[in-house]
């Protein structure tokens, strides 16, 4: 029998039968060698493998768990899988199961019949028990290739259109399907090997669907408890609208437009929508004039919070008003002064990381109509200089305030709470893959960031991706917890957008070598998007939130 040596992440080394597959590696691991946390998928020289694989040659091995984004990827698709499954069992085959985005911790998610949407809780009680049953049984989860055409006619013929119409875009001739049970299933990404290592999740009925609680990545994983995040969901809800009013809810709607020529007007309608969305809220914003002195506008990493503030600014002008733009980033503490974090480095997202003292003492002035020198910050320094004109403010001026901390209240203490109006910017993905599978949110924000540095700031794709993961932390600290607090909510999301960042991420991506660190994360995100067609960005209009990112913004 030939053997194989496997070398762990530890450096723990050992032989094998060759075509041993990774579920047999683990069960031959010192104890010592497992994780407290459940392996979930492996990185084999590099290379995503499920736990099913049967390795035929030597390898370097490292397990995935929960507290890996891959592994937890992995962990909440297979998830969504079981969900769907069970929904089926319990309310009939001819269910209809929509996994939509992710909320308060969780994936919302909407079910039916027909052309009704809803559940009764009794019914998600009835799901959750099957659920729970099915992940006693530990029932086996299977991948098979089929050729291309035999899976398009299979959903077809299944009334999954939704799945059949991605296909057609898709540039090969055989594509892997899974099946649980009597589920045959396409997704994109991987796969656990069975339902038994699903212990943690809870189901909770909101609005007219369900909420697949998700557990913490940290061990021992409890599951988040449920806390409603109405303005957010309303803001998804008003996405969905949109999408609808757009006749583009999946990728394979958006490649039909782009291929029959369509995808102009489509971009048109998307450039209205948003437009006519900011001159709502400046119109809120004008009606409440009498009382509001500051509009303050906060939104996570690459949601267009710049841009956003501009176009907002012109809408308040054809309103009567004249904003006058401050940049909560010019109150850096001076760079040696800046607070550190856990690991000892500069942490330019902490609060503490504003002089706020000095931020309140000038907003105050401003407002009691006293002259003010505004600050700049010098990033090539890091200092903060004063070379601007005095500022003072006039009659119908109103200040328009950007930065990650503008929801939370502890940066502006000593403004009362009624004379300030919190605008929430994201970039809240507008379709989906199909019907089961969902694009990330941060997807979306990681790809218009990798342009953007790339474009303005030198950065490698590389050094985007190696950061990423500090900045969604920082997002989670500093930003999330205050959302609600946002007087109205803005998506600034395209539905066409992936298809013009396509042309651009790409090649950044390709560029990303496969001895760096970054290379799995890259190759991930070239799959994505190779779901989608590419579109050219001379259709994009120059004052559209996506220039911001590609460039050739032209707005006031």
């Amino acid at each position: 029998m030939k053997m194989i040596h496997i070398i762990l992440e530890s450096g723990h080394e050992m032989d094998v039968p060759e075509r041993t597959t990774l579920e047999g590696i683990l069960a031959q691991m010192p104890q010592d060698q497992r994780t407290q946390s459940p392996e979930l998928l492996a990185l084999v020289n590099g290379k995503f493998k499920e736990l099913w694989t049967p390795l035929t040659a030597d390898a370097k091995v490292r397990f995935l768990t929960l507290e890996d984004q891959d592994g937890f990827r992995t962990y909440n698709r297979t998830l969504n899988f079981l969900f769907i499954y069970s929904a089926k069992e319990v309310l009939g085959p001819e269910a209809r199961v929509r996994i939509k985005h992710s909320i308060s911790g969780g994936t919302y998610c909407e079910v039916g019949r027909g052309d009704q949407t809803g559940v009764t809780e009794e019914e998600t009680r009835a799901i959750d028990a099957c659920m729970r049953r099915h992940v006693d049984e530990r029932m086996p989860i299977r991948k098979r290739p089929y050729p291309m055409d035999e899976a398009m006619d299979f959903f077809e013929d299944q009334g999954m259109a939704d799945r059949a119409q991605v296909f057609k875009y898709r540039r090969f001739s055989m594509i892997n399907l899974y099946s649980l049970g009597d589920c045959l299933d396409y997704f994109y990404g991987y796969m656990l090997p069975d339902t038994g290592m699903l212990k943690y999740f809870e189901l909770t009925r909101y609005r007219a669907g369900i909420v697949i609680q998700l557990p913490e990545k940290q061990w021992p994983h409890p599951v988040r408890p449920f806390h409603p995040s109405e303005k957010l969901f309303n803001v998804f809800s008003r996405s969905a609208e949109w999408s609808h009013i757009l006749g583009v809810e999946t990728i394979g709607a958006l490649n039909d437009s782009i291929a029959d020529g369509s995808i102009r007007e489509l971009i048109e309608v998307s450039e209205a929508l948003h437009a006519g969305h900011i001159a709502a809220i400046a119109r809120e914003i004008y009606a409440k004039r009498d009382k509001i002195r500051m509009v303050l506008i906060a939104g996570p990493s690459s949601s267009g919070k710049t841009t956003f503030a501009r176009k907002l600014s012109i809408q308040l002008r054809a309103e009567g008003l004249r904003p006058r733009m401050i940049s909560v980033d010019d109150y850096f503490l001076n760079r040696e002064d800046t607070p550190l974090d856990e690991n000892g480095k500069k942490d330019y997202e902490n609060l503490a990381a504003i002089d706020i003292d000095k931020f309140n003492e000038d907003l105050k002035a401003l407002m009691a109509g006293e002259e003010v020198t505004l600050p700049r910050f010098n990033f090539v320094t890091g200092h903060r200089e004063f070379y601007e004109q005095p500022v003072r403010l006039e009659q119908n001026d109103i200040l328009v305030i950007e930065g990650i901390h503008c929801l939370n209240e502890a940066l502006t203490p000593q403004i009362p709470r009624e004379e300030k109006f919190k605008v929430y910017i994201s970039a809240l993905t507008l379709i989906n893959v199909d019907d089961h599978n969902r694009i990330p949110t941060t997807d979306g924000r990681l790809l218009r960031r990798m342009v953007r540095d790339h474009q303005y700031r030198g950065t490698s794709a590389a050094r985007t991706i190696a950061m990423w993961p500090q900045v969604r932390a920082g997002e989670e600290r500093n930003i999330f917890p205050f959302q609600e607090e946002a007087d109205v909510m803005f998506n600034s999301a395209h539905i066409y957008e992936l298809a013009v960042l396509k042309q651009y991420a790409e090649p950044l991506l390709f560029s990303i070598r496969r001895d760096e660190p970054e290379y799995t994360e890259a190759r991930r995100l070239i799959k994505f998007l190779d779901y989608c067609l590419g579109v050219s960005s001379e259709i994009v209009p120059s004052t559209s939130i996506i220039r911001e990112f590609i460039g050739g913004y032209n707005g006031e």
